[in-house]
């Protein structure tokens, strides 16, 4: 089974989103790893894009946050190691997720932990260098910060590891190691890492706050930045990274496979005031289809929207990775690329009959945090 997002076009181009989701399908597209919600499918129709991932009914961490579980420290640990393979797995994909928090790290139901959320996701090459203010404040690191207020050479690889030691600060202790909020002007926040020293708590062990420290190390060139640091820090030794990366290190923690893992009452009000559901699509095509037919040919004011609804439609990439993993074994050449809109209908004639998806509706998001 399959989980499924959807986006409704007039919507992105109305909050000028369309970049991000067109840039988080490029990202997708080409990546794939154990600790990552991966994209299977990705397809539209005329009203909506929509992209199909891996189903993990575990919930997400803001979401465990919220129901007061106490992590202990060696299911934080597991975590990092998870998010570390990841992080490592995405630089050698020349990619910088910029938004690593306990929100966009959803559990399967064995309880390993997968990052997701691709959508201010950005790719570096050939030594460069990243300089948006990106992310969410309470997580991002202080060179991004300092990056936008004074200048200079940006930012790099070493800020999704700060992410991940603000996360497992977080579930260990129940808050986060600064008092970072989103109302927070950027200057103060540069100055505020100069000024103030993160607290550990007493109970914890010497080998997790050791880790912790070199998380949140102000200076990313001290920072742990890098597979190869976690594997030499003595208080990882004991970690079996080949068990790690093949899932068969059991998680301290297993989410309740009776349970819903989100807020049921935040996914009925979004059911109820979702104003374009897609129980309805069919008849709501069908009229919208009967209505452009009958317009004049004069000018409106929707004519740069529906030039941008084309744009999209153009645009948009078909991804199909169980296809394309048939081909490179069939063939055993490099995955032919992803098609657009026009290269389908050139090869409609040819195409086989598109394989019916078990999908259901995306995963329940979780209150974000500040």
């Amino acid at each position: 089974m399959y989980a499924m997002k959807y986006m409704n076009k007039q919507q992105c181009i109305e909050r000028d989103e369309v970049r991000n989701v067109f840039r988080e399908l490029e990202i997708l597209q080409e990546i794939e790893h154990v600790f990552l919600v991966n994209l299977w499918y990705s397809f539209q129709d005329e009203e909506d894009m929509f992209m199909v991932v891996d189903l993990l009914l575990g919930g997400d961490l803001r979401y465990h946050l919220q129901q007061n579980v106490q992590f202990s420290e060696d299911t934080v640990k597991l975590y990092v190691c998870e998010m570390a393979l990841a992080l490592d797995y995405l630089r050698s994909q020349h990619i910088i997720h910029r938004d690593v928090k306990p929100d966009n790290i959803l559990l399967d139901e064995q309880g390993h932990a997968h990052l997701t959320d691709f959508n201010i996701a950005t790719i570096i090459k050939d030594g460069e260098r990243a300089t948006a203010l990106a992310g969410t404040k309470p997580y991002m690191a202080p060179e991004i910060f300092h990056s936008f207020v004074n200048g200079g050479t940006g930012y790099s690889f070493e800020v999704d590891w700060w992410s991940v030691g603000v996360m497992a600060y977080e579930l260990l202790r129940g808050w986060r190691p600064y008092d970072i909020h989103s109302s927070n002007a950027v200057e103060s926040l540069v100055q505020l890492f100069s000024t103030v020293s993160v607290q550990y708590a007493p109970t914890w062990s010497k080998e997790m706050v050791a880790l912790l420290r070199k998380l949140l190390t102000v200076n990313p060139e001290h920072r742990f930045s890098s597979l190869q640091d976690m594997q030499a820090a003595p208080s990882l030794a004991n970690v079996l990274w080949d068990d790690l990366s093949e899932k068969k290190v059991e998680p301290g923690f297993v989410p309740n496979k009776g349970r819903l893992h989100c807020d049921p009452t935040f996914e009925l009000e979004e059911m109820i005031l979702e104003s374009r559901p897609l129980h309805k699509k069919k008849k709501r095509l069908a009229k919208n289809r009967s209505r452009d037919g009958s317009r004049d040919s004069s000018q409106s004011e929707n004519d740069f929207l529906q030039d941008c609804l084309d744009a999209i439609q153009q645009d948009f990439v078909i991804f199909n990775r169980e296809k394309l993993k048939r081909s490179q074994e069939l063939t055993n050449e490099p995955l032919p690329a992803p098609e657009t809109a026009a290269t389908v209908e050139a090869t409609a004639d040819s195409e086989e009959e598109p394989v019916a998806l078990p999908a259901c509706r995306s995963i329940c998001p979780s209150g974000g945090s500040s």
